[in-house]
């Protein structure tokens, strides 16, 4: 019974996702003509046109999110979302502030969340994960504090040379 219910949740999402394409690329080819009309009218005319754009790339990001979901696409989905709200709509400073402080805010978990997969991949445990930076990620199994071999003491190599 389980495996039915996922069959058929993954076909009414892929008809969901075949169906938001089909938008999308009717919305595109919809772009086209008012593309013309915006280089003939006056300043105006910019703003449905860039919240049209916005449109189409929400509804691309949507697209991208139904057929592989995952955070990164939630995420990119989130941000044009209030970058469109930002820009296309007329907002009072206060609210360009706290739409560009939730977009921060969202690239900050994002990159909290991706840092988070590529250090449980690493086989680090999670309490320990907060005491290494990413320099130490990078200089493999060295302990902090520790120097490289490789690397020589310039001061000592100006004194002996």
């Amino acid at each position: 019974m389980k495996k039915i219910f996922t069959i058929i949740c993954d076909t009414l999402e892929l008809i969901v996702a075949v169906i938001v394409a089909i938008g999308v690329i009717l919305a595109m080819l919809s772009l086209i003509p008012e593309l013309g009309g915006l280089l003939k009218s006056d300043t105006g005319a910019l703003t449905p046109f860039l919240e049209q754009v916005f449109t189409v790339v929400i509804g691309v990001e949507f697209l991208k999110m139904l057929c592989r979901p995952n955070s990164d696409n939630v995420f990119e989905t989130i941000i044009f979302l209030v970058a469109r709200h930002m820009i296309v709509n007329d907002t009072s400073p206060l609210e360009d502030l706290l739409s560009t402080v939730s977009i921060v805010l969202l690239c900050l978990v994002r990159r909290y969340l991706k840092r988070d997969r590529e250090e449980s991949r690493e086989g680090r445990p999670p309490f320990l994960r907060f005491f290494y930076s990413p320099r130490d990620a990078s200089a493999g199994d060295a302990a902090p504090g520790t120097g490289s071999a490789k690397t020589g003491n310039t001061e000592e190599n100006e004194v002996s040379g």
